[in-house]
């Protein structure tokens, strides 16, 4: 009884369905009524009957067809034991269907690092088959003391993809990165100690991956991409040759070079059993997000894996990286990426690229800045033959620019749905239970927005009251935020009356100030000129005083010079008088003696 109350509750939007059904029976049964009682019927009659009984009995088909989806929707969140949120529905009575994640998409995601697990993690509320098709390469580094004793291959990536894929997140988490801290087994890591004990019960360290999926009860599973040793490589574009895949960074930056290509050496991996299995069995492939040259592309070197990936039909998404790396991806763009895909593996291993919308606050962008990161350039007019979709993909976490797994999740899904929509597979469970999901996810998200705002809202402004809490109408309730609109546009508009009253008065004291300004302005530049005038009178005055002293001065200094020089033509006219009257002497005494002698 308590089940079949559930279906009247509001959040189960059944009632709806059963009022257009009843609503058709009604209109179905007085139509065949008027048939009955009337004698006579007119050709207007007759067609008011079978216009009012065609509407009924559509009324009736629609119902059921309806409320049998609707049915299914609820069956579907019912066995959802993963779904956020979620509304208690009691039909478990009635059916109980616990293969409706088994029968969803098949998807393998490639890569490592963090990018990976995230798209995992969003992914894993869609579908149960999942693979994760991870990186197992350290080349270089120093082998941690847990993995030296334990004698274990680098399984950080895979530790973190099952992680990820836990249904119940945190209990996996806490117990694989336990490290030990006293007796013998101080410094090692739980996860090292469970890995080498599976190697050693199943023989093989592949078998003991695949086999860990089912211990663990994880979602879907994980497989390294190849069990050998798989020393990435790196050429430089200025011939330098790094061989430790940890400092393939460090040293492009150091050498201010770019990265040429990625090779592996030996370039013979070989693919781990199931690997190309999954590839060829998949409805979806997706690459990346994650380091270009050491997480993404590395995995489509292995022997294998690239042709797997051209000759599936599944559809094949490439989700390109939100910020540059330093030393691997700097000043690349959305068609650099894919370009490094192309020449490294050839063409035909992407068909859509999901790509981030850019909108991030430009304070983080700034610290990214710093450390010679920039977001990834939207330069998609450059790639032909790929299908391109805008999404908002980013989300900020810890001051750390992240891509968001159930945005990302959303996104996938929402494109494998547009195939199976194109395939002409509406009625297919796989389809309703996938646009269903979606559905409501981007109602929560839309619910988790508002609060967010809200939240903000809330912190800007501590001493605002809220109301909201009072109404408990259902009136108030539905339309609470048109309330809240209408009175925000009144606040508004009274505020943009009283800014008017106050620039209007503002305006009239600035335009008396302005004035009165004017007149002491007017008033200081005509005592500023009758001072300057003053001065240059007085000025004027002294100028022809000195000018009238000069020239008595020259007048005086020219007539003592006139003087002097009379002076000295008399003196010089006196001595050459002399001299004559001596030389006129001389001759006369020189004559007299030359007379004597005669």
């Amino acid at each position: 009884m308590n089940g079949f109350m559930q279906w009247f509750k509001s959040s189960s939007k059944m009632k709806r369905w059963m009022f257009l059904i009843l609503i058709g029976i009604i209109l179905a049964c007085y139509g065949m009524a008027k048939v009955l009682v009337l004698k006579e019927i007119s050709f207007e009659e007759v067609g008011k009957i079978i216009v009012i009984f065609v509407i009924g009995f559509l009324a009736i088909v629609l119902g059921l067809i309806f409320l049998n989806k609707r049915t299914l929707e609820i069956l579907v969140e019912t066995t959802d034991d993963r779904m956020e949120n979620k509304k208690n529905v009691n039909v478990k009575s009635l059916i109980f269907n616990k293969k409706v994640y088994n029968q969803g998409p098949n998807i393998v995601v490639i890569g490592g690092g963090t990018g990976l697990n995230t798209v995992l993690t969003g992914l894993k509320k869609y579908t149960d088959n999942l693979t994760a098709i991870v990186t197992v390469s350290d080349y270089g580094q120093e082998p941690s003391e847990s993995r030296k004793e334990m004698e274990t291959m680098p399984l950080g990536d895979i530790t973190d993809s099952v992680i990820a894929l836990e249904k119940e997140e945190g209990e996996i988490d806490k117990l694989f990165n336990y490290q030990f801290k006293k007796g013998k087994l101080r410094g090692i890591n739980f996860s090292d100690i469970y890995f080498a004990a599976m190697r050693e019960v199943n023989g093989e360290f592949a078998k003991s991956i695949i086999k860990s999926n089912e211990v663990l009860n994880i979602v879907g599973k994980v497989i390294p991409v190849t069990l050998d040793e798989m020393n990435i490589t790196a050429e430089l574009a200025n011939g330098y040759v790094v061989t430790e895949k940890s400092r393939i960074p460090e040293i492009t930056y150091e050498k201010v070079t770019k990265i040429n290509r990625i090779y592996l050496n030996p370039s013979n991996c070989r693919p781990t059993p199931g690997v190309i299995e999954a590839i060829k069995e998949a409805d979806c492939i997706i690459i990346g997000p994650g380091s270009l040259y050491t997480n993404v592309i590395p995995n489509l070197l292995v022997n294998g894996v690239a042709k797997a990936i051209k000759e599936s039909v599944a559809i094949k998404v490439y989700i390109s990286n939100i910020m540059t790396e330093p030393g691997q991806t700097d000043s690349y763009g959305v068609a650099e990426h894919l370009d490094a895909i192309t020449e490294h593996c050839g063409r035909g291993i992407v068909d859509y690229c999901i790509y981030d919308t850019g909108e991030i606050i430009p304070e983080i962008i700034k610290k990214y800045n710093m450390d010679g990161q920039d977001l990834v350039e939207q330069n998609i007019d450059k790639i032909k033959g790929i299908k391109f979709l805008q999404r908002n993909l980013a989300t900020v976490s810890d001051g750390y620019i992240r891509h968001d797994p159930n945005l990302v999740a959303s996104s996938i899904i929402e494109l494998i749905c547009d195939d199976l929509k194109y395939q002409d597979r509406q009625n297919d469970p796989q389809y309703m239970m996938l646009n269903n999901k979606l559905r409501e996810d981007k109602r929560i998200q839309k619910i988790q927005n508002k609060m967010k705002k809200a939240e903000i809202k809330n912190q800007k402004n501590p001493n605002r009251k809220i109301k909201d809490k009072k109404l408990k109408s259902k009136f108030s309730s539905k339309y609470s935020d048109r309330i809240a609109s209408i009175r925000e546009a009144d606040e508004k508009s009274n505020r943009k009356m009283a800014n008017k009253k106050s620039t209007s008065k503002v305006n009239k004291v600035n335009k008396l100030e302005g004035n009165n300004k004017v007149d002491r302005v007017n008033r200081t530049r005509k005592s500023v000129e009758k001072d300057v005038q003053n001065i240059e009178r007085k000025t004027s005055k002294t100028n022809k005083a000195k000018s009238e002293k000069i020239n008595k001065v020259n007048k005086a200094s020219r007539v003592a010079n006139g003087e002097h020089k009379k002076t000295a033509n008399r003196e010089s006219a006196s001595m050459a008088k002399a001299r004559r009257h001596q030389e006129l002497r001389a001759k006369m005494l020189e004559e007299l003696k030359n007379s004597k002698l005669q």
